[in-house]
């Protein structure tokens, strides 16, 4: 349902008192953690409010469950990200090192990078990745896949588009 102005406020409000206590029970047991829990509950309030669609009042916890494990699966991406990065750059020369900033933004794009390579269908995302990463030939991507040289040009252009326009969205 889609709500608009102090209707919508107060609906968030009524939808966070009823929920809150389910909603951070249900994050806790995934998380462990009880600020990461209260910060994960915060943000899928967050999510409602900056999306302006409220759940059915009968659908409530599945829709709030569903944004719930989605930034469950978010941080832990980022988490899995962030320490193979880090772990990447203590292997590095110290005179090496980016600086924190530069870290951060690193750790962001790779995340971005991430949830645009898991967008892609496994194919189109394999093709690309043995492209880009191992420098494999179309032939030879075509027998690891198992699919014709053509599709593997098709699964390669369409992933290359599918880079393009994330990056074009993301500017305008």
């Amino acid at each position: 349902m889609e709500v608009t102005g102090s209707a919508k406020s107060g609906q968030i409000r009524a939808l966070y008192r009823e929920h809150r206590r389910w909603l951070t029970l249900f994050v806790q047991r995934r998380l462990g953690c009880p600020h990461s829990t209260a910060d994960l509950v915060h943000d899928t309030y967050l999510r409602i409010l900056a999306s302006g669609v409220l759940p059915d009042s009968g659908d409530s916890r599945r829709y709030l469950a569903h944004i719930a494990k989605g930034l469950v699966v978010d941080r832990y991406r980022r988490r899995r990200i962030e320490s193979t990065y880090l772990e990447y750059l203590r292997q590095q020369p110290e005179e090496l090192f980016p600086s924190p900033e530069s870290q951060v933004q690193t750790i962001e794009a790779l995340v971005e990078v991430s949830l645009l390579l898991q967008r892609l269908p496994e194919k189109v995302r394999l093709a690309l990745l043995l492209r880009q990463l191992e420098g494999l030939s179309y032939r030879d991507i075509a027998g690891r896949l198992q699919v014709s040289v053509s599709s593997v040009e098709k699964y390669v252009a369409r992933a290359l588009q599918g880079c393009m326009l994330a990056a074009l969205g993301e500017r305008h």
